[in-house]
């Protein structure tokens, strides 16, 4: 199989070990991946936002060949046991090319709305190992132990530590590709790196006897590239990930699907509401196959029929989704953006929420939004050189000492434009002299 692709360009998977993944693109739960956004309702802020999980899944599975084929031009000087077999790379590929997919619909955003709902990685094993899905019958034809072996990839868990974490580490495809493909659909320049030189300065950390080594970087070509790798991921957190108009039109739609489960929980019947829905807000977990019908489609015909609601507040919020009419924000800085701070401000918003005739659980939010671009890790990525013992990354990056453990965080108040003028006015008076924070939605 070759394809092109906006990012990577050509893209092939036509060895032996690599006809999975056209096996697996084929399947009722890969293709579902063409209708969930990789990037949820980004395209509010940024209009080229429009990729999808599916076109991820194979970038990331095109990474994982580049890795393994650099792996392989290293991996000579490691006991045989150690190396890249066929066998490992088929599973490594599959990981790679699978490991979103459970995700729900709207990025991350579902998971976060539906009380009791699983996480995407527990639907993703749940796909891999139940034999009636079209994935499992895909690997388990190429090899019953295929399945689980895949299913411990994703989740990190395999005999060789540098493969583990190929998929779920520091430097993970996931990341190589979703930083690429997100700068470019979103016409941002941040999260672009040297992904052909990063991966040609990888190298084999010294491991104790009888323990298979990690990756580390060459201490003398690649450190420019990997610091570019953290900082790129860093720069699209605060200007992508983290957008305002993004995050109130997540905060909507949360607000909208909690809301409509909470109505449904008390009985009440809501047209167009998904079964995994009404199974969640009744207590019970949706069956595998329930939740394989949700996509971002399903959730948009959802809340164009809850407009319908004889909840008004469920019908107002749901409409002003579907119209961009998007809820405005108000950024807390200094000690407002504090734990204290940020509850009283909250509380302050919620009160002139109220006093205006608005619920104030459903027409005022606060938004803590937090990332640790590059943290403390239990098996940091090392930096190797030719003379002297390997170091950590932060003992040797300058600009990765000061970042290592930070937490960038962005603290708002999310509220309906009738009251944002109001709540400025009150919070920018109690904030003693700190510089108000404004901004818009949109």
């Amino acid at each position: 199989m070759i394809l092109r692709d906006a990012v990577h360009g050509l893209i092939s998977f036509e060895a032996e070990e690599e006809r999975v993944i056209p096996q697996l693109m084929d399947t009722p739960e890969v293709q579902r991946l063409r209708r969930i956004r990789q990037l949820g309702v980004a395209s509010y802020a940024f209009p080229g936002a429009e990729h999808t999980r599916f076109a991820h899944a194979i970038g990331a599975a095109h990474v994982m060949k580049l890795l393994l084929a650099r792996l392989r031009q290293i991996h000579g000087e490691l006991p045989f046991w150690q190396q890249v077999t066929s066998e490992r790379a088929q599973e490594a590929l599959a990981a790679a090319f699978l490991h979103d997919v459970g995700h729900g619909p709207l990025s991350h955003l579902f998971e976060d709305a539906i009380a009791g709902s699983a996480h995407h990685e527990e639907w993703t094993e749940r796909i891999v190992l139940d034999p009636s899905t079209g994935v499992n019958k895909v690997l388990g034809a190429v090899d019953p132990s295929l399945p689980e072996r895949v299913a411990a990839l994703v989740r990190g868990e395999n005999a060789l530590p540098y493969l583990a974490r190929a998929v779920s580490g520091t430097l993970d495809v996931d990341r190589c590709d979703y930083l690429l493909r997100d700068a470019h659909s979103t016409g941002v320049r941040y999260g672009v790196f040297d992904l052909d030189w990063l991966f040609r300065s990888l190298r084999f950390a010294p491991a104790e006897k009888g323990k298979a080594p990690g990756l580390a970087i060459d201490g003398a070509k690649g450190l420019p590239a990997i610091e570019a790798f953290i900082l790129g991921r860093l720069f699209m957190f605060q200007q992508v990930y983290l957008h305002k108009a993004t995050r109130a039109a997540e905060w909507m739609i949360r607000t909208v699907l909690g809301h409509a489960s909470a109505v449904v929980a008390d009985g009440t019947r809501l047209a167009g509401t998904p079964r995994a829905i009404e199974m969640a807000a009744h207590g019970q977990a949706p069956s595998l196959s329930d939740y394989l019908e949700l996509d971002d489609g399903v959730l948009s015909v959802a809340m164009r029929a809850w407009e319908d609601a004889k909840d008004k507040s469920l019908a107002d919020i749901a409409r002003r989704v579907r119209m961009r009419q998007l809820f405005k924000t108000y950024e807390l800085f200094g000690e407002q953006a504090l734990p204290e701070g940020r509850q009283r401000a909250f509380e302050i918003a919620q009160d002139i929420a109220r006093s205006r005739g608005f619920d104030p659980k459903l027409y005022v939010g606060l938004d803590v939004a937090a990332d640790t671009p590059f943290g403390a890790d239990s098996e940091p990525l090392m930096v190797v050189f030719a003379k002297g013992p390997a170091r950590p990354l932060s003992d040797v990056s300058f600009l990765l000492a000061r970042l290592a453990g930070q937490v960038m965080s962005r603290v708002r108040l999310i509220v309906a434009p009738e009251l944002r003028d109001e709540i400025a006015e009150v919070l920018s008076q109690s904030a003693d002299g700190a510089p108000a924070a404004s901004g818009s939605g949109g």
